[in-house]
C-alpha cells in the first residue's frame, strides 16, 4: 500500500477484468492507459489524470520514484517482466477479493484466477450476460427460435453456476432508454428470429432481447451489475445516464435483486439519488475515480452526498494493465482519507469510530454483504 492513510486494510475490488499477459508495447500502453488511446498532432491521450495517476502510483511498486517519465516507466517494467511486474503492481493494491468480468478479453489475456493469485486476493466471477447470449448461438448455429429462450436460461444457469453477479452492457449495445417490462415470449421469440436470420450473428444489439436479458439475469436472483456513464468512443454517451433507468428499477423492485450501477460519472450524482430513494439500487464508484486524477477526492465527496453508506462500493474496473488496479486503489484510499479527515475536522464526523466504520463499509464492507463474499483473513 503506498504511503498512511486511515483507509490501510484490504479492499474488495467489486468490478475489474483480466490483464495483458505479456509485456505492453509504447502503442499498446498508451491505448490501454486511456479511454482514448490516441496520439497525434501533438497530442497524447496518456498525457492526462490517468497518465499522470499511473506515474505517480505505480512508479513505487516498480523500484523508481515517483513521477518518472514514461519511456524511463516501461524501460523498468520490461527489465523486470510481466510476471513480476503483474505481482508488485497488483499487491500494492492490497485487495482481499477481486470480482472480475470475464465477459471482456482477448488473446494474451490471464485468467481471472491468476489476477487472484498475483493480487493474493480471492478471484470470483461476474457472469456478462450478452456474451452468455453470443457464446450460445455461436455454438449452436442451427439453434431454433423458438428455442432461443430457453436455450439462453438453461445455458444462463450453467454460466452463473459460481457467479457472484451478473452485469449488463445495454448501454453500449442500446441505451439506458429501453421499455422497462419483462418482454412476452413471442416477442422474444420474433426478435430471436430476426437475429438469427443473419447466419452467425456476433454482436447482440436487438433492444428486445437485451431487456430480455436483464429479466433473466434478475431472474438468478444475483447482483445486477449495469455499466452506466463514461466509457469509450463505442458508447452512445448521452444514453448512459443512470437516471435513465428509473422505469427499470422500479419494475424490477419486487423481485428484490440489487441493481448495482457501475462507473456513473459523470452523472454520478444522478445514481446517488437513485440509490437514495430506491431500496435495490447501490453505486459503485469504479472507473471513475481512477480517471479524474487529482480531482479524486472532489468527484469522491459529490458520490458521497445523498447515496446512503450502506450502498457505496468501491472498484477499479481496471482492465488489460496492472497498474490499472494499483491507481483505482491507490487513488481510492487517499480520496476516502482527504473526505473522512476534512468531514472529522469541520465536526461532521461525532466519532473516530464513527469514521472507521464509513471507510470499511464503502472499501469492503458492503461488498461483502452484497455479494455474499463472507470474511478475509487479510
Amino acid at each position: 500500500m503506498l504511503g498512511f492513510t486511515m483507509v490501510d486494510f484490504a479492499l474488495v475490488d467489486g468490478h475489474c477484468h483480466t490483464v495483458y499477459g505479456g509485456t505492453p508495447g509504447v502503442d499498446e500502453f498508451r491505448a490501454w492507459s486511456s479511454e482514448g488511446g490516441y496520439r497525434s498532432d501533438g497530442v497524447d491521450s496518456a498525457d492526462s489524470p490517468i497518465g499522470l495517476a499511473i506515474r505517480r502510483w505505480c512508479a513505487e511498486p516498480l523500484g523508481l520514484e515517483p513521477g518518472v517519465p514514461l519511456d524511463d516507466y516501461l524501460r523498468r517494467r520490461e527489465q523486470l517482466g510481466p510476471e513480476e511486474a503483474r505481482r508488485r503492481l497488483l499487491t500494492a493494491a492490497f485487495l482481499s477479493d477481486v470480482l472480475v468480468d470475464t465477459g471482456l478479453s482477448a488473446d494474451g489475456f490471464v485468467s481471472a484466477e491468476e489476477v487472484g493469485r498475483s493480487a493474493s486476493a480471492r478471484a470470483h466471477e461476474v457472469v456478462r450476460l450478452e456474451a452468455v447470449a453470443e457464446r450460445l448461438v455461436a455454438q449452436n448455429p442451427d439453434l431454433d427460435p423458438a428455442d432461443f429462450a430457453d436455450a439462453l436460461v438453461e445455458e444462463l444457469g450453467r454460466a452463473t453456476a459460481r457467479a457472484v453477479a451478473v452485469k449488463s452492457i445495454i448501454a453500449y449495445r442500446h441505451g439506458l432508454d429501453f421499455e422497462p417490462s419483462r418482454p412476452s415470449p413471442a416477442d422474444v421469440r420474433e426478435a430471436a428470429k430476426a437475429w438469427l436470420a443473419h447466419g452467425r450473428p456476433d454482436r447482440l444489439t436487438d433492444p428486445v432481447l437485451l431487456r430480455f436479458l436483464l429479466w433473466c439475469g434478475l431472474d438468478r436472483g444475483l447482483p445486477l451489475q449495469i455499466h452506466t456513464g463514461f466509457g469509450d468512443r463505442d458508447l452512445r454517451f448521452v444514453r448512459a445516464d443512470p437516471a435513465l433507468l428509473q422505469p427499470f428499477v422500479e419494475a424490477a423492485e419486487p423481485s428484490g435483486v440489487p441493481i448495482v450501477l457501475l462507473h456513473c460519472y459523470p452523472y454520478h450524482r444522478q445514481a446517488g439519488w437513485l440509490a437514495h430513494v430506491y431500496p435495490n439500487v447501490y453505486v459503485d464508484m469504479g472507473l471513475s475515480l481512477s480517471y479524474v486524477g487529482a480531482e479524486v477526492a472532489s468527484v469522491l465527496a459529490e458520490f458521497l452526498e445523498l447515496a446512503p453508506y450502506g450502498k457505496l462500493l468501491f472498484s477499479t474496473d481496471a482492465y488489460a494493465l496492472p497498474e490499472l488496479y494499483c491507481v483505482g486503489a491507490t487513488q481510492f484510499r487517499h480520496a476516502l482519507d482527504a473526505v473522512l479527515r476534512r468531514w472529522s475536522r469541520a465536526g461532521m464526523i461525532p466519532s473516530a469510530a464513527e469514521t472507521e466504520r464509513i471507510a470499511h463499509l464503502i472499501g469492503a464492507g458492503n461488498a461483502r454483504r452484497l455479494y455474499g463474499l463472507g470474511e478475509s483473513d487479510r
